[in-house]
Formats: C-alpha cells, sequence, structure tokens
C-alpha cells in the first residue's frame, strides 16, 4: 500500500497537513511494509526538507500512490481517477457551490472519504480540527474586546508560533472582571475552556453566573438544556430535544441580560431554535459586547452573524436596531468574530493534533480489515456511486 501526502491547492492556501513529519515516520515505523509520499509544497507549515530529514520520500509527482490525504478540497482537475481520497468535501450539507467536486469524484471512479464522516460506532466524529477553532476562538474573543474598547492591543494568533505563545500573551493582561459564556461542550467548546482555564479565568455554576457579581474575570459553559426549554415548560432530557427540536425555544435571554462575551462551541441542527435573536441583543437589559461565533453559521443560530469573516479582517460590528453591518467602533455596535477556518491561524498544532487523532482512529483500520467498520461508515463514493449511507445526496448530485 501507498499513501501520498497531497499539495493544498485551493485558495487562500492552507499552511495545514494531515501529518507532521515525526508522525509520518511514527506510521512507517509501526507497518514496515507501507510506502508513504509527501507531494513537494511550499506553503505547508513543515518544510519539504523536515520531511525528508525523517526519511520521507517527497517528490513532485505522488501518482503512482493508492491513498492520498489532504486536508480542504482538491480542486477537480488535480483529482486522479481509481484512485482513495481523504478530504474536508464541505458536500455532507448539500453545499451548492462544491456540487461539482462531488460529481468529478463520482465521474473519476474515486473512492471517498469526507474527514467528517470518520465516526465511531455511535456516530460520533473521530477527528477533527475543532479543539483547536475554540482555542483560536477564545483569544480572538479577547483581542476583539480590547480593540473595541481601546483597552489593549493582542498580536493576531496567525503571527504567533502556536497555542502556548497565544496563552504567553494573554497571561500578560489584567483584564476586567467580564462574563464569558459558551455554548457547547464538544471539541470546540474544550478548545475554549483550555484557554480560559490556562490564564485563570475562574468557571462557576449557572446559578451562580446569573445571580452573581465577580470582582475577576468568570465564564460558565452551557449545554443546550441551559439555553433552551421546551414551550409547554416541561424539563424532561437531552435526547428529547435532539428528537424533537420544534418543541423548544431559546431561554439564552437569561445569559444575555449578565454576559459581555459570548463564545460559540455548539452544534446547532436546522431544526433547532435561533440561540441569540435580535430581540435578545436589542433589549434594554443586555450586555452582551463581542460574540466570537466559532461555528460561524452564517443566517443560522446567531442574528449577528451575517456573514463569515476573515484572517486577515476578522472582526465587523452588529447594530442591532438596524440589523446591519456597522464600524467596530459605533458606539452601538456588537463586535462579530466569524473566522470560517480559524484554525488555520495555528497550523503546526493544528495539524499535529489532527494527525494525532489520525493515527490513533483511522489507520489501525487499513491493516486490521477495518474491523470497527471506520472506513465502512465512512465511504461516500464507491465504484462511481454514492454508498448507501450516503445515498441521500443523490438529488444533489442530479441538480436538483
Amino acid at each position: 500500500m501507498k499513501f501520498g501526502i497531497i499539495k493544498e491547492r485551493k485558495n487562500p492556501p492552507d499552511r495545514r497537513v494531515v501529518f507532521s513529519p515525526d508522525e509520518l515516520a511514527r506510521i512507517k515505523q509501526l507497518h514496515q511494509g507501507l510506502t508513504i509520499k509527501v507531494e513537494s509544497a511550499d506553503t505547508r507549515i513543515f518544510t519539504d526538507d523536515q520531511y525528508k530529514n525523517l526519511g520521507i520520500e517527497v517528490a513532485n509527482d505522488i501518482s503512482d500512490c493508492d491513498v492520498f490525504f489532504g486536508v480542504k478540497e482538491v480542486p477537480s482537475e488535480y483529482l486522479i481517477p481509481n484512485k482513495t481520497y481523504f478530504f474536508f468535501s464541505h458536500t455532507l450539507k448539500k453545499q451548492p457551490h462544491n456540487r461539482t467536486l462531488l460529481q468529478a469524484l463520482l465521474e473519476k471512479n474515486i473512492d471517498f472519504y469526507d474527514h467528517e464522516t470518520l465516526v465511531d460506532s455511535h456516530n460520533r466524529r473521530l477527528i477533527g480540527f475543532g479543539k483547536y477553532a475554540g482555542i483560536v476562538g477564545a483569544y480572538n474573543s479577547i483581542r476583539a474586546f480590547g480593540i473595541k474598547f481601546e483597552l489593549f492591543k493582542l498580536p493576531k494568533a496567525e503571527t504567533l508560533s502556536g497555542k502556548e505563545a497565544l496563552i504567553s500573551h494573554l497571561k500578560r493582561l489584567t483584564l476586567p472582571p467580564l462574563k464569558f459564556v459558551i455554548t457547547g461542550t464538544g471539541k470546540v467548546g474544550s478548545g475554549v475552556k483550555e484557554v480560559l482555564d490556562a490564564v485563570k479565568i475562574k468557571e462557576v455554576s449557572v446559578e451562580n453566573y446569573l445571580t452573581k457579581n465577580y470582582s475577576q474575570a468568570v465564564y460558565v459553559q452551557i449545554d443546550v438544556l441551559d439555553y433552551n426549554k421546551r414551550k409547554d415548560g416541561e424539563v424532561i432530557d437531552f435526547n428529547d430535544f435532539f428528537k424533537n427540536p420544534h418543541e423548544y425555544e431559546s431561554n439564552f435571554e437569561r445569559f444575555v441580560k449578565v454576559s459581555d462575551i459570548y463564545i460559540t462551541g455548539h452544534f446547532h441542527a436546522n431544526a433547532a431554535p435561533q440561540i441569540l435573536t435580535r430581540e435578545m441583543l436589542l433589549h434594554k437589559d443586555c450586555k452582551i459586547k463581542v460574540v466570537a461565533d466559532v461555528s460561524c453559521d452564517v443566517n443560522g443560530p446567531l442574528a449577528c452573524t451575517l456573514r463569515s469573516s476573515t484572517i486577515a479582517e476578522p472582526l465587523y460590528g452588529y447594530w442591532p436596531s438596524e440589523n446591519k453591518e456597522v464600524d467596530v467602533f459605533h458606539p452601538a455596535a456588537v463586535v462579530v468574530m466569524a473566522v470560517d477556518n480559524l484554525p488555520c491561524e495555528l497550523p503546526k498544532d493544528a495539524s499535529e493534533g489532527f494527525g494525532e487523532m489520525f493515527i490513533e482512529h483511522v489507520i489501525p483500520a487499513f491493516f486490521d480489515g477495518d474491523k470497527d467498520g471506520i472506513l465502512q461508515r465512512a465511504k461516500m463514493t464507491e465504484k462511481g456511486k454514492l454508498t448507501p449511507r450516503f445515498s441521500y445526496l443523490q438529488d444533489y448530485v442530479d441538480g436538483k
């Protein structure tokens, strides 16, 4: 078997890679019969020489490989027919701009696995960059507050060497007694929590957060039943919310009245209620000054996320009374940070973390006959057709 690490060709260039040089060396050591080639690239966070120095072959042509690993979408013209590919395709929600990519994967008879489809038997994601999105999102929320109120200046995360440097800069600050609310307890939420804990921002209970004042910065991390309630007033359980989201409405207003900074780390299903409404932001008691929308669902659960922002220009202002974008320094503006590719700001940490998860959860499936069904569940296309698990995409492929 031959593994190939492909060059990222999407613009703007992504510096991340699925495996670091150390990780590829480890895979080779564990699986002696495996051949690995890295396609030469001058944009990724690890140089060609770093791979070569660990005995990994680097070449301009890696078309003789069987299985190709990348991060972002591969332009259709670079897809090699009759091969196997792993990358993020952004087609699972029928995104219109990527229909032609899925069509090309089928036309070229490619066996395709989206990184998002790599799940365990309980349908839980095995790999992803979510934690690193949360880490950068937490940093950017504090940076945005400093910019808005001209209290302090933090460098952009992308200019720093990694997570530790980012935390080091935050530790130098003396923060006012801010209140942070985080929605979501998954990988993104864990990344946010890691940063806030590292800089000694105190975690408090929901009850204390809502009722007490503090002389130091504090945060609360909440799950769906903390910010949604059944319309009939019944209290059931977590599963009921996911089965019957239409029976619920947002109860987030109570947090809006006491929070300075809101950081999202939630997953939001299409049928779930809007979390942060325009009405909440218009309320005379609304205290929110910064919204760091790590999830970045445009026209989704947060009224203020009018568009995604960029690493180059990460912030914009939202004026609730006019429901429009304004300058960050507009006196009535809530600052919105809605960068949709935050892990790109920590390419080294994000790549190493991603590769580690891949080695632990996915690579063994290539050598143990896929005994846990990880590859079988994840395969989206085979022999020019969608697999049964992903047949729901057929109308999307057909352009209907």
